[in-house]
């Protein structure tokens, strides 16, 4: 028997090469063998391949591999006797596909324990394991705990999280990206709705972002992004979660949040923090932001309607001159459209000869003499007539045709200023899209040489823009200008993107104060005066003329020449007039102007033309708004009423206003507003609050965003039934 077994041993086990080249016989380890088998298992712990623990029938650890407790715990001793569930915690971060079950359950099942990922807590870090186990029965078939096995994923689980976090995070700035900050609009929503909250988004657009990007490379703008993104970091706070959809356009999500007062000043916070310079390795790079609001239920119910509703919030900001902010409302709708149709259209204008130049006079502030005009260019549509350059030139910004209507502009201005018979100047608005163009002083230099204009009589306007990103080229091309023999004036100075550096680097013949700070220069603890006079007595140093913008009453005419300013712009000379009018008025030489216009400035009255809702009692009358203030308004439309009597006025878009008639006289009310209105980020008034849908569906309508209809219908007021005032005609008692 031994020697068959012998035998049998060499045939079926192969030879193990020894160091001398001959083979050792196999001895494998036989289950009776405990001290090599526990050999083997102590080899195996400390190769940190796995490890081993053991549980009591109490949950209470009694056993687990040295170099395991080693990694928790500075004396393994200290953890055995401790709760399997004080040591090995549930990962609360686990992705949402995750089906493992809570530890605490499967312990207490006292089943087999699964694979189960956990996390473990040492000394400020953390770490994660995978364990499993199979309960361990005694003889007389009782649970008396747990044999089980763990090793260390930390390294794998970490790789996990940041590849999970790299598909919700954005790489750059370390901010929610697209998916991410679109999944929890949508989320918050869908929650909102139920609990009849609201919520308000933002959109975000930096202004002249491409052009730092362009001049000083892609490194300085992904590295101008992590600053933005930091700086809205602290202004946004804890108040809600910061998103980059991509490129230079952010997403605030607000929860909670549906004062629009609040949300104007925080826009105002984020304009005005994002707005100022950047350093960029040692480069100062200075930037603008517009921002887009949008609040659920009333502007949108889901997350699709609402972040589009943003958009054209945002849009309209951009369209009034970048650095602003703009609250949706259901007009905005229509001019998109409107724009959409603009842009249709003035692609063809230059080739219909629909463009056409008027000029505004500017006079001396001592005699009022007319010493030059600005050149703004006019649309005479051929079928809707004039079309606001507020709506068709940031169109052609956007669209790329500003160039040619640039071009078109300085030849016209040219020839139409060399066939005067006098010397005064006229002055061209460069935008900053032209002023990058390269064929910008070829231009130039062919409409001088064409037209035989003196070119000391053209003067380009252009604005603080230009010195965004590439600072040299800008220098340089002011330098090719000038040697041409035109002026140059730099347009709006101090609107948000002013520097020492540039009056100091550039050869400017002139600044124009902006008409923000002629505005309201003469009302008590209003500092525009004194900005005016810091603007003259700085221009006068730099030997540079000055020019007051946007006078327009006879008060801020006197203060705006008693700080010391040369010329003066403003209806209360002249509007923007055709070309043959001017040509007409320089033919004559009778070049003084006499100041035309309200005595005094009023800060916050709004002339206005449009029919409101008007409730009082159980009856809805229709009025006409006349005027319009923080603190009252002006209405027509109703006969003989009390003083006293209180309204609801109806301003649309969910917009109620409770006023107090103070002034009463035939069908001509003055009222008081309970609670002023305030800013809506552009030159109109609105409500802090309106009317909630959630409101409206509780009267019975469907939940959707705001309407005029839905709001009438929960006001309480009737068109008909008895009323206590006569509506009149409001057109037919003028006439």
């Amino acid at each position: 028997m031994g020697g068959l077994l012998s035998k049998l041993k060499k045939k079926s086990s192969p030879k193990i090469a020894e160091a001398g080249g001959e083979t050792a016989p196999l001895a494998p380890i036989l289950t009776s063998d405990l001290e090599r088998r526990a050999r083997l298992l102590d080899g195996l712990e400390r190769s940190d391949l796995g490890w081993f623990w053991a549980s009591d029938d109490a949950g209470r650890l009694i056993y687990l591999s040295e170099p395991a407790a080693e990694r928790i715990s500075e004396n393994g001793e200290e953890i055995v006797g401790r709760q399997l569930a004080d040591i090995f915690k549930d990962d609360d971060e686990l992705g949402e596909s995750s089906t493992q079950r809570p530890l605490k359950f499967q312990l207490a099942a006292r089943n087999s324990l699964r694979p189960t990922t956990v996390k473990i807590d040492v000394g400020g870090r953390t770490l994660w394991w995978e364990i499993s186990g199979a309960p361990r029965i005694s003889e007389t078939e009782d649970f008396s705990g747990y044999h089980g096995i763990a090793r260390d994923v930390t390294a794998s689980i970490a790789s996990q999280r940041d590849a999970e976090k790299l598909s919700r995070f954005d790489s750059l700035t370390g901010l929610a990206n697209r998916h991410r900050i679109t999944h929890k609009l949508a989320a918050t929503l869908t929650a909102f709705q139920s609990a009849k909250r609201s919520c308000a988004t933002m959109l975000l657009d930096l202004d002249r972002f491409k052009q730092v990007n362009d001049t000083m490379g892609h490194p300085a703008g992904d590295e101008l992004l992590k600053q933005v993104a930091a700086r809205l970091t602290r202004i946004v706070g804890d108040q809600g979660e910061i998103g980059r959809l991509g490129g230079d356009e952010f997403q605030v999500i607000l929860p909670d949040i549906e004062d629009r007062q609040h949300l104007g000043d925080l826009s105002e916070r984020i304009i005005q923090m994002l707005s100022q310079p950047y350093s960029i390795n040692g480069m100062r790079a200075v930037i603008g932001c517009s921002v887009g609001v949008a609040v659920a239920p009333f502007d949108g119910i889901e997350s699709e309607e609402l972040v589009k509703a943003a958009d054209l919030a945002l849009y309209a900001a951009k369209g009034g001159g970048r650095g602003q902010y703009r609250f949706y409302s259901s007009d905005l709708r229509d001019k998109a459209s409107h724009r959409h149709q603009i842009e249709e259209d003035l692609r063809d204008a230059l080739l219909k000869d629909e463009l056409e130049m008027h000029y505004q006079p500017i006079v001396s502030s001592k005699d009022h003499k007319v010493v030059s005009v600005e050149a703004l260019m006019r649309w005479n549509h051929s079928e809707r007539g004039m079309v606001s350059p507020a709506d068709f030139i940031p169109v052609a910004e956007e669209v790329g045709i500003i160039r040619e209507l640039g071009e078109w502009a300085i030849n016209d201005v040219c020839n139409r200023v060399a066939s005067w018979p006098t010397d005064v100047r006229a002055a061209i608005n460069v935008s900053a899209v032209q002023f990058a163009s390269d064929d910008l002083i070829p231009i130039v230099k062919r409409a001088l040489k064409k037209s035989g204009v003196n070119p000391a009589r053209i003067e380009f306007e252009i604005t603080e823009s230009v010195f965004v990103g590439d600072i040299e080229r800008a220098l340089r091309m002011f330098k090719d200008l000038k040697e041409m023999g035109v002026r140059l004036a730099l347009d709006d100075f101090g609107t948000g993107y002013s520097s020492l550096s540039y009056l100091r680097d550039a050869p400017f013949d002139k600044i124009k104060i902006d008409q923000s700070f002629v505005r309201g220069c003469t009302e008590p603890g209003n500092n525009n005066a004194a900005i005016v006079s810091a603007v003259v007595s700085l221009a006068r140093a730099l030997n540079m003329e000055t020019v007051a913008e946007g006078v327009e009453t006879k008060d801020e005419l006197e203060a705006v020449v008693a700080q010391g300013a040369v010329s003066l712009q403003g209806l209360l000379f002249s509007r923007a007039q055709p070309a043959e009018y001017i040509t007409e008025l320089l033919e004559s030489g009778e070049l003084i102007l006499e100041p035309l216009g309200p005595e005094k400035y009023r800060s916050d009255r709004r002339t206005e033309f449009r029919k409101i809702g008007l409730v009082h009692g159980d009856s809805r009358y229709d009025v006409v708004l006349r005027n319009l203030s923080k603190t009252g308004a002006k209405i027509e439309g109703l006969l003989e009423v009390p003083l006293g009597t209180e309204f609801v006025l109806d301003l649309g878009g969910g917009q109620l206003a409770v006023a107090t008639v103070r002034r009463s006289e035939g069908f001509s009310q003055g009222v008081e507003f309970e609670t002023p209105l305030i800013s809506d980020g552009s030159d109109g008034l609105c409500t802090r609050h309106r009317v909630s849908p959630y409101q409206i569906e509780a009267a019975g309508r469907p939940l959707r965003s705001l309407s005029d209809e839905g709001v009438a219908a929960i006001t309480g007021g009737s068109a008909g039934g008895h009323r206590q005032f006569q509506q009149v005609d409001v057109a037919a008692q003028k006439r």
